[in-house]
């Protein structure tokens, strides 16, 4: 496996930073945030430099009871090669649920759910990833997530699962150490014996991230500083293994630049240290878990567990049997945070109309309609949504949310040439009379 070094996740927001920082020797963007064919100008000026650019997908769903879909994997394959990236990388997670497996609707999670370390998961996830790695040009990593809530009736722990789907698939695997903090405040795992049972040469590198605590449950917000115990995972990993690549995430509430650096600086401490015990380590065994391929009963019975979580979450049907109520509300509020906080990145003008109001009617308007088609989608119900309610006083509000979806909702953007314009204006004076 290449070795890529010490890195930084790659976003707009910091990309002068990035391009500037000393030490860096390879880069991760969001697979979905990046177009193969208007690449950013500053990925291009770090490629021309001989900075590594890796692709991390985050929509992909390998977790979820369907096949993976054919047109997102063309779409990360595009971006591996436009990048010219030695591998890409997604997540062992499910993102969507319902469809025609369930007979429901089509519901989207907006953010990375667990999959039941169960049999007929590791069955299903392992052909998805099999059909991912068919389809892509270079080697295929997956990442363990961070959760908040445990699924009931698990039939393995982590490190069995990650090994098993790691020799039956040949895939390489990205550790997050910060998902392994997590895991262990919000569902008592303990990140050493994780560690202990893990395919160690199946590594391709190490994700190290910020969060918080509140509550009792830890969020992984990658929007704080690296914590120590994360730190000190990274040391024990480390010291089992020397990792090809680590990197830092960082995807809002950017510091300075100087504290991103002296982050990086921690995380190198941290690696050095590890690399100082390394030797031999004991390492756990892992129970051998019966192989199979997924049959369609399986991926049904995976199809409606999923779905049935992912409904308690966003549209509010009950809880399935077995799960942490109090857990459940706590994930539910957040997604439906990050949904508010993607439509307004993905729709900035709509919180400079809607002003302090925003936030309040958007999670509101959330409440009875989960997403279904991705976050453009969702920003213009949401406008619909408020148009249609009647909920808006203000006049002036309504014309200019009307004109942003008028702007917005045809199958190509209006022009704005002055002569098509005053035609649409013209137009509509007529049909008012």
């Amino acid at each position: 496996m290449q070795r890529l070094g010490t890195g930084i996740g790659w976003r707009p927001e910091i990309a002068d930073a990035v391009e500037n920082m000393p030490g860096i020797d390879w880069v991760e963007a969001v697979a979905e945030n990046v177009c193969p064919g208007h690449l950013p100008e500053s990925l291009r000026r770090l490629r021309e430099r001989g900075v590594t650019v890796v692709p991390h997908g985050v929509s992909l769903g390998l977790g979820g009871a369907d096949r993976p879909d054919e047109g997102r994997l063309v779409a990360l394959a595009e971006r591996a090669e436009a990048l010219g990236s030695p591998l890409v990388t997604e997540h062992i997670a499910f993102v969507r649920a319902g469809g025609p497996l369930t007979a429901s609707p089509r519901l989207e999670a907006g953010h990375l759910l667990p999959v039941p370390r169960t049999r007929d998961a590791l069955d299903v996830l392992c052909e998805n990833v099999r059909i991912a790695q068919d389809a892509l040009p270079v080697p295929l990593a997956v990442e363990n997530i961070a959760a908040l809530v445990s699924w009931p009736g698990e039939e393995m722990t982590e490190a069995q699962f990650l090994y098993d789907l790691a020799d039956r698939t040949g895939v390489r695997l990205l550790i997050d150490v910060a998902n392994l903090h997590t895991n262990h405040v919000n569902r008592g795992e303990d990140p050493a014996e994780a560690l202990a049972g893990l395919p160690l040469e199946a590594i391709a590198y190490v994700h190290v991230a910020g969060g918080f605590e509140r509550d009792g449950v830890w969020h992984d917000s990658h929007a704080h500083p690296v914590p120590r115990p994360v730190l000190d995972i990274l040391t024990d990993l480390a010291s089992r293994i020397s990792p090809p690549g680590v990197l830092l995430e960082r995807d809002e509430n950017f510091p300075e630049p100087a504290e991103l650096e002296q982050e990086l600086g921690a995380i190198r401490e941290a690696v050095e240290k590890g690399g100082a015990k390394r030797g031999g380590v004991w390492r756990a065994a892992v129970p051998e878990v019966p192989s199979g391929v997924p049959t369609d009963s399986a991926r049904q019975r995976l199809a409606l567990a999923q779905t049935s979580l992912l409904s308690a979450l966003v549209a509010g049907t009950p809880v399935p049997e077995g799960f942490d109520r109090v857990r459940l509300g706590v994930q539910a509020r957040a997604l439906a945070g990050k949904r508010a906080d993607v439509v307004a990145k993905v729709a900035p003008e709509l919180p400079v109309i809607l002003g302090a109001g925003y936030r309040s009617a958007f999670l509101a308007y959330a409440q009875g309609a989960p997403m279904t088609d991705g976050y453009r989608r969702d920003a213009l119900s949401f406008v619909e949504h408020l148009l249609l309610g009647g909920e808006l006083g203000d006049a002036g509000v309504r014309a200019e949310l009307r004109g942003w979806w008028l702007e917005r909702s045809g199958p190509v953007p209006r022009s704005r040439r002055p002569v098509v314009r005053l035609a649409r204006a013209t137009r509509r004076v007529l049909l008012r009379h």
